[in-house]
């Protein structure tokens, strides 16, 4: 797959920790407003622009998108992001809790993601995909990196290796919410290897988080490719800012779900049909120990739900919330298309099983799932052969962080 290097806007060093935002998708508008009150320099003014309009204003409308624009030129002309003197590569290191992962940050090009050598296994939203498309466009520029992932390359770990070693970052902050944040600013001979590396022993990669990004990158390219006469492929705009992870360091939660209601069943009916697809009992236990269980909370006691998997199953198919959906979620609740009912809510697995319990405790919902997370090699699997996950099947942990490095579709 290709790579390349590019000539981006970092934030300085002092103003980094207050730069870098959580990305745009894992907060809402009132938790976005409050991680940037008394920040000015917040990436998210520029990421959820609405934060610094109307309450009321559509979040979705065009003076979110000059608000942005306004808000990203502030951040230049102020010199708080400060445009790279040549094409240059990172490595972005994060830990968290004795975990560690350390990415490649670069650009990939579109015609890898049309052509599905840059692998997806969601679905995306009409209407995210149109918000990220018209940000992307307005701002002429990639604030959020998508998150890919590969299978990981000895040549290429022991390289990024030996060279942390023997340099200093250029960042290096720990964030409120524990994350470590560090950045390498990678020598030009490294990424002259690295791009090689890429190109000759990576032959796909996988979208791990960032699909709504990456389906807009590859919308604003063929935008502005198609109203190109003398197109070549190599202007900024065909290359989307990413960092790639090797596979083997990354780490997964899981996706819980709560039901708003029990379909017209009372407790003890909801049990008993419960007991007729899954093997059931209850529990000390909040989270499952293992693949083929999850854990079932209706107010005051835990449950566990155990199953097997067909063998012929597909991969798609021998996914835990797979199963659930099917089995449970949708004959016996009635969540037909999980993707639009609005009587169940994920939570990532970030949030911890407290927080099952206090959604069911509160009467909002009546019932809620603590799921085992999906693993590296089953995304990679399913991306393989083209399937499309349910929704909310991953939580990657750490997220990346937006603005500490910033790809222009020009300049």
């Amino acid at each position: 797959m290709r790579i390349r290097s590019f000539k981006g806007l970092v934030p300085t060093q002092k103003n980094a920790p207050e730069v870098a935002a959580v990305p745009y998708d894992v907060v809402n508008r009132e938790e976005a407003a409050a991680l940037a009150k008394g920040k000015p320099f917040s990436l998210l003014h520029v990421d959820r622009a609405e934060i610094d309009l109307d309450a009321e204003i559509d979040p979705y409308s065009a003076p979110v998108y000059a608000k942005a624009r306004e808000n990203f030129d502030r951040l230049q002309k102020d010199g708080i992001l400060v445009r790279e003197a040549k094409p240059c590569m990172y490595l972005y290191r994060q830990v968290i809790a004795g975990h560690s992962q350390t990415g490649l940050v670069t650009v990939c090009h579109t015609e890898d993601y049309e052509k599905d050598i840059i692998k997806k296994h969601e679905k995306t939203r009409q209407d995210k995909e149109d918000d990220r498309t018209n940000l992307v466009d307005s701002l002429n520029a990639n604030t959020g990196p998508i998150f890919l992932t590969y299978r990981q390359r000895p040549g290429i770990s022991a390289l990024i290796e030996s060279f942390m070693k023997t340099e200093k970052p250029i960042n290096d902050f720990t964030a409120p919410d524990g994350v470590r944040h560090q950045l390498w600013r990678i020598s030009l001979g490294l990424c002259v290897s690295l791009t090689g590396l890429f190109e000759s022993q990576v032959p796909c990669a996988y979208v791990a988080d960032g699909h709504h990004r990456a389906a807009s990158a590859f919308r604003v390219s063929k935008l502005r490719r198609e109203a190109n006469p003398n197109h070549t492929g190599e202007e900024n705009y065909n290359w989307f800012l990413s960092v790639l992870f090797p596979g083997n360091e990354l780490k997964i939660l899981p996706y819980n779900r709560a039901v708003k209601d029990l379909n017209c069943n009372d407790r003890e009916e909801f049990l008993k049909k419960v007991g007729e697809i899954f093997t059931i009992k209850p529990t000390a236990l909040k989270s499952p120990t293992k693949g083929g269980q999850c854990c079932m909370y209706l107010k005051d006691q835990w449950y566990e739900l155990t199953w097997e998997a067909a063998k012929d199953a597909s991969p798609i198919d021998q996914l835990d919330v797979s199963i659930l959906q099917d089995r449970l979620l949708k004959p016996l609740l009635g969540i037909d298309d999980p993707r639009t009912s609005k009587r169940i809510d994920f939570i990532g697995g970030i949030r911890g099983t407290a927080e099952l319990e206090k959604l069911v405790n509160s009467r909002d919902f009546s019932v809620a799932f603590s799921m085992f997370p999906t693993t590296v090699d089953q995304l990679m699997a399913i991306s393989d052969v083209g399937q499309i996950m349910p929704p909310k099947s991953t939580w990657f942990e750490p997220k990346l962080r937006s603005g500490l490095f910033v790809h222009t579709l020009e300049g």
